[in-house]
């Protein structure tokens, strides 16, 4: 009997269980040759014990895909959301083009997890030991991550092979039997829905379960792919398809899919049994929150979680944490970019630049560290550690230097240097830069003014190489499903129901002038979904899908202006190849009514030395050469 190798994974764990059973004395010789193997157990012992099929099922949930992820930090530098403040990552600021092959996903073993997952499939549908409930749930289990397999290849590729069926090879010396073309792109995404919406009355409504499947994981993953499906269908060109339909979608599919996507939306969002999380009458610690609280949590669907007690952990909180107050000498690798951080918009629905000079250009003064931030949305400072904010308990020591009256800036080129006789009038020591920087090419340094605070653990430990973290990796969530509610019925011509939609999300942000029906613009959908999801995965594929991606990666350089008295920073077109940032300095200048106020700069960090651009290639990753030559029938993608 064929095992597959994950398969044999799991049951070889179980070998000792296996040979317990069979230590027995004083076997007849004619019962030696009956005894099971002790090295491995059979599929069909596998299917007698739902103990042993959950193991299985847990493999399987472990190898699902994620483009971006806390477990690889430097992901989330790779478009416009952040700078790599790590030596060995400062590449990624330096690339003038994304490769064909960025966020291929498939000829990476994807076919070989497709195959388990079948054969799970196929065993379980033929084991008759289980009872029938406990055995259809696993069934659908297999079914939804394999739904959601294909829904990250078409994400990346297009139209694939769609292969439900255990194949296996008869060493005949043709393959050609085994050899399957591209499905069209409307078929992937079609599979995908329809296998969700088949699965999803078997699985659990039940909001507690949070790390497998359920019927309301099953609903948001639809909605999101109807979502994507109908974003396709109407923004796409021909540029963008393929005579065979494995690239692109009719226009006229568009609002068929956005129905879709709304349904599944509202049979969530009507159902009643999730909500946005509102523990914390501190709106930002609240939206912080959100992603580290594992007790009780309303709006979390489908995760993928980590315990500290089974050393199934990451190490996000580690990587960037706030250099000054690290458990470790380590932290700061990610740096939210000043592009993310001004599109926080104002509390009276206004976009505005950070106001670091007035309309005649000269500084404008703060006080208070924090002051150029206030009035902002929320979600800011849920999202991004700001200068002099904390975490911890401490206070994150983030600022540039001291400029002097003459303009001249005194600094240094570690963390929290101390300089003697540097400053007019005072011969002592005094520290000239925050203990978190920034310094310019000092890696671990908040090179571009800030830190992330999305995702960072704040247990006591989490910190630790020895301990490390064990928060969450959220991939569905209720405020998303709102969102994409709002956009579908956006694009469905009914601006009322999306105003309601995304009112309930800004509300939570304290944005609570609620934005009128008329004021519901694409603009609008873009922007929602850029501040409430940022360095959760989903700006690649929002992008991509709006076919925007080539518009704001377009390969322009940018300057200081584009950040100073912008007008445009609400624009889903914005352009944004280069990351910024935002460097605070106190003013000295002893008599003068602002020394030691704080100025602001907008700067480009020096290891930004070239600006992204994403071709029409890039829509679609490349298909390996390796695939094409093992596969006459599949057809390269477009612009390749």
């Amino acid at each position: 009997m064929k095992k597959t190798n994950q398969m044999k994974k799991i049951i070889y764990a179980f070998a000792a269980i296996a040979f317990l059973s069979f230590a027995q004395s004083c076997k007849k010789d004619s019962e030696f040759l009956d005894k099971q193997p002790t090295s491995t157990l059979p599929i069909d012992a596998v299917w007698k014990d739902p103990n042993l099929v959950l193991t299985v099922v847990g493999d399987l949930y472990d190898r699902y895909p994620d483009y971006q992820t806390i477990e690889a930090w430097w992901t989330f530098a790779v478009f416009d959301e952040g700078f790599a403040s790590a030596s060995g990552d400062y590449f990624r600021h330096q690339n003038l083009e994304y490769g064909y092959d960025a966020w291929r996903y498939w000829d990476m073993g994807v076919y070989g997890y497709i195959r388990d997952l079948n054969m799970f499939i196929k065993r379980g549908q033929e084991s008759t030991a289980l009872k029938a409930e406990d055995r259809d749930r696993f069934l659908a289990e297999a079914r939804f991550i394999r739904a959601g397999v294909y829904f990250e290849m078409v994400k990346a590729m297009g139209g694939v092979p769609l292969i439900t069926t255990v194949l296996d090879y008869n060493y005949s010396g043709d393959p050609s039997y085994l050899q399957f073309p591209r499905a069209k792109e409307t078929e992937i995404y079609d599979f995908v829905i329809s296998e969700l919406e088949a699965v999803k009355t078997i699985l659990p409504d039940n909001p507690t379960v949070q790390s497998r499947a359920t019927k309301a994981a099953a609903l948001a993953m639809e909605s999101r792919a109807a979502l994507y499906a109908g974003s396709i269908a109407k923004y796409s060109n021909s540029q963008l398809s393929l005579p065979g339909g494995e690239v692109g979608i009719s226009s006229g599919l568009a609002n068929a899919y956005f129905t879709k996507s709304l349904a599944a939306a509202k049979e969530i969002i009507d159902g009643g049994k999730y909500s946005l999380y509102k523990k914390n009458p501190n709106l930002s610690e609240n939206f912080a929150a959100l992603f580290t609280d594992k007790g009780s949590n309303p709006e979390v669907i489908f995760a993928k979680d980590f315990k500290l007690k089974t050393n199934k952990v990451h190490g996000f909180t580690i990587d960037n944490q706030p250099r000054s107050s690290a458990e470790e000498a380590q932290g700061g690798r990610l740096n939210p970019s000043l592009n993310l951080v001004q599109s926080f918009e104002k509390l009276d629905n206004t976009y505005a630049s950070m106001a670091s000079v007035d309309g005649s250009g000269n500084p404008v003064y703060y006080s208070g560290i924090t002051d150029i931030f206030a009035g902002r949305d929320a979600r800011l400072a849920g999202t991004v550690i700001l200068p002099g904010t904390q975490f911890k308990g401490k206070t994150v020591d983030i600022w540039a230097g001291y400029q002097l009256a003459d303009g001249s800036i005194v600094t240094g080129d570690n963390f929290g240097q101390n300089k003697t006789n540097v400053l007019p009038g005072n011969a002592g020591s005094v520290q000239v830069v925050g203990a978190d920087g920034p310094v310019d090419g000092l890696e671990f340094s908040a090179q571009s003014g800030f830190y992330v605070r999305k995702y960072l653990d704040p247990a006591t430990g989490s910190g630790q190489i020895g301990t490390r973290s064990d928060v969450w990796w959220i991939r569905y969530r209720y405020a998303e499903v709102l969102l994409n509610a709002a956009e579908a019925a956006f694009e469905l011509g009914d601006p009322t129901t999306a105003a309601n939609y995304i009112k309930q999300v800004r509300d939570r942000a304290g944005l609570t002038v609620a934005l009128t029906p008329a004021e519901i613009t694409f603009d609008r959908i873009v922007h929602e979904r850029k501040v409430e999801l940022a360095f959760e995965g989903h700006e690649l594929w929002d992008m991509k899908r709006w076919r925007l991606a080539d518009k704001v990666w377009n390969g322009n350089n940018m300057s200081a202006a584009d950040f100073i008295n912008a007008n445009n920073i609400g624009s889903a077109t914005r352009t944004s190849t280069q990351v910024f940032g935002l460097w605070p300095y106190k003013y000295y200048n002893p008599g003068n009514a602002n020394h030691l106020k704080y100025i602001f700069k907008v700067i480009k960090p020096s290891r930004v030395t070239a600006a992204h651009r994403f071709r029409i290639g890039n829509y679609y990753s490349s298909i390996g050469q390796d695939v094409l030559n093992g596969n006459p029938k599949i057809v390269r993608n477009p612009n390749q």
